[in-house]
């Protein structure tokens, strides 16, 4: 049998540590397969569709900035990924359909929101409007969470996100710095702080003292922001646990097998990230 093929597309990719994920999966259950990075441009993405439909390809995860733009090439969206349209994992079904599915919602509330007590009382603020904050926002929908506004630097793509979230509260760019001490939880679903990438151009002074502060980047483990609100004794938290669960929920549709997330692998990810 032919050895099987994933990858995860996106651009920028090298920062991406799904390939030690699932590769850490495939050699503890025995399957042999590989997982890599693919670096592809935006007129590649039809010829990596074609690349799962011929079987080359068992399944891909998808990144920043596609998991909209790939859709069109796609024969199905199915679940979250038709609530968020967003998709973050795709493979061929029985019927020889390309589907894409997300992950990223499962990941979030399996990593985070189950644990924020009372979480359907408080304001959350989620900053960004791009691939994922779909996923963020319908997840803490999911979470019963009813005060929710967003924030991005392009305020046509919050409005855009508010015609398919119509609850959704929408604040601009300039007023964060007052706007800031407002919320309960904030969620940076940017990718401002990235390792080697742009970072927020203020500090993050006057947030409330009992704040709880996600940010789902996870390389680096601690961004400049994080790390300035854990000196002030902020709750926070890395993007590294919802990367997790959402990639054992890939590993999942692809295999039909839940994989362990051990301290093995835990371990393995955190020494990539020093």
């Amino acid at each position: 049998m032919k050895k099987k093929s994933f990858a995860i597309i996106g651009s920028p990719i090298t920062h991406s540590l799904s390939p030690v994920l699932h590769n850490y999966w495939f050699k503890k259950y025995n399957i042999d397969a590989n997982y890599s990075l693919l670096d592809v441009k935006e007129d590649n993405l039809k010829n990596v569709i074609k690349k799962i439909r011929d079987k080359e390809i068992n399944g891909v995860n998808v990144t920043l900035p596609y998991k909209q733009k790939i859709i069109p090439f796609l024969d199905k969206v199915v679940n979250d990924a038709q609530h968020t349209n967003s998709v973050n994992t795709i493979f061929l079904n029985d019927d020889n359909m390309i589907i894409g599915e997300n992950t990223d919602v499962f990941g979030l509330q399996a990593a985070y929101l189950k644990g924020i007590s009372n979480a359907k009382n408080k304001r959350v603020l989620v900053i960004g409007a791009g691939g994922v904050s779909s996923s963020v926002v319908f997840s803490l929908e999911k979470s019963k969470v009813k005060d929710i506004s967003i924030i991005n630097r392009t305020y046509e793509k919050s409005l855009f996100l508010k015609k398919k979230f119509n609850f959704l509260n929408v604040i601009e760019w300039k007023s964060f710095p007052k706007e800031i001490s407002k919320f309960d939880i904030i969620i940076n679903a940017t990718s401002l702080g990235l390792k080697n990438g742009r970072d927020f151009e203020f500090s993050f002074e006057g947030v409330k003292e009992n704040l709880i502060y996600l940010d789902l980047i996870y390389n680096p483990l601690e961004t400049k922001t994080l790390k300035f609100l854990k000196e002030k004794k902020t709750k926070t938290f890395n993007g590294l646990e919802m990367f997790i669960y959402q990639g054992q929920k890939s590993f999942y549709l692809w295999n039909r097998i839940n994989p362990e997330i051990d301290d093995k692998l835990i371990d393995l990810l955190v020494s990539k990230l020093q």
